[in-house]
């Protein structure tokens, strides 16, 4: 019989994704002890009313430090995930951390470190490795359905309202990036996909006629090279019009092997709904105000949707998991601390290549990432 190791859980930002998971963590048995956190009070007071959390704070060092906490997740802004982090692995938590693990390269390295030489379960949200249909198409690549892949195609919609939502919330926009904030979901996915397969060269071009006056990118476009010369585009472009029927993402990925093919389109596109009934954003935090949209591709937010006031979807398999995880100790297909810190230096190698106008071998070092993109 497995063991069950109760969870005593501190939720370290209490936005969207926050209060997602802490609902999730009230309703699961495993769950004995909830603390929140959030420099706001309103907003975390909130949802510590609403999940009946049993301790709430402003500051994130005195829940880390209580003695019922056994595991974080850390959902701040993506500016802010560093100190947080560093202090529950100094404290011995098994960690969730939104993604990026930072948007420091630096830090990131510093972050990977830590965990490593603590030994610690860490593991990054990159929610669509939960979803239905990739692990189906994971499962044919492990057993060999198209043989040996030498080409993948990736290409990523968005409308503006991330991005817009996103920036607007601090002037540290440097790395800010679709890539780094918004691509990293599709890199992680194909990359999981190419598993075994090791980056060794990117070519990247970017452009920004709209989201430049924001300080960030409109599109980037960009192909790998890997160790055994089969070769993965990757191309994300997060400047759609914000009336863009996508509530947020549209992935499409084409998988050529050897035997055969994979042909994926995750756009939602064979679910639309049309209404005189304006629609808010699919992603609204405080101090966003979306335009009224009227066409909505439905199952297109990537957590997934409301019914009876409760989330369906990727978000509650990946949060749930994560719980089983702690609980029992099964096998989970979360990203690990490993594969985040290894996609922040992708999708920043790509920025630095469209920069440059020029190839750039892989890894990179975190150290010529910052100083060259910041």
């Amino acid at each position: 019989m497995q063991e069950r190791n109760q969870i005593g859980l501190a939720i370290v930002g209490c936005g969207t994704i926050g209060r997602i998971r802490a609902e999730l963590a009230r309703a699961y048995p495993g769950v004995g002890w909830i603390g929140l956190c959030d420099l706001k009070s309103d907003i975390g007071q909130k949802l510590a009313e609403d999940v009946q959390a049993d301790f709430f704070t402003n500051d994130y060092r005195e829940l880390l430090e209580r003695p019922e906490v056994t595991a974080t997740i850390i959902a701040t802004d993506e500016n802010f995930h560093f100190d947080p982090t560093m202090l529950a692995v100094e404290k011995g938590h098994s960690l969730f951390i939104e993604k990026p693990l930072a948007t420091d390269a630096r830090q990131s390295a510093q972050i990977l470190d830590a965990i490593q030489s603590a030994g610690l379960d860490a593991v990054i949200g990159y929610t669509n490795r939960f979803r239905r249909r990739f692990l189906t198409v994971k499962e044919r690549l492990i057993t060999g359905q198209i043989g040996d892949v030498h080409t993948v195609v990736t290409r990523a919609f968005m409308n503006r309202m991330v991005p817009i939502a996103t920036v607007q919330r601090t002037q540290e926009r440097a790395t800010l990036t679709p890539m780094v904030v918004s691509g990293t979901h599709s890199l992680d996915m194909s990359l999981w996909l190419l598993e075994g397969k090791k980056p060794v060269s990117v070519f990247a071009q970017s452009t920004d006629p709209v989201l430049g006056k924001w300080g960030t990118k409109d599109s980037t476009v960009g192909i790998f090279t890997m160790d055994d010369g089969s070769v993965f585009s990757m191309n994300i472009s997060w400047g759609l019009p914000e009336v863009w029927p996508g509530a947020v993402y549209g992935i499409e990925i084409g998988i050529v092997g050897s035997e055969g093919v994979i042909d994926i389109e995750d756009t939602h596109r064979d679910l639309v709904m049309a209404t005189n009934f304006a629609q808010g954003a699919g992603y609204a935090p405080e101090g966003y105000t979306a335009p009224d949209r009227h066409v909505e591709f439905l199952t297109s937010y990537p957590p997934g949707d409301l019914h009876d006031g409760q989330l369906w979807g990727p978000m509650r398999e990946e949060t749930n998991a994560w719980f089983q995880r702690l609980y029992t100790g099964a096998s989970t297909p979360h990203a690990t601390a490993s594969d985040g810190h290894r996609n922040l230096l992708m999708t920043m190698a790509m920025d630095l290549s469209a920069k440059r106008g020029a190839p750039v071998a892989l890894p990179p070092d975190p150290e010529e990432l910052m100083k060259e993109l910041t």
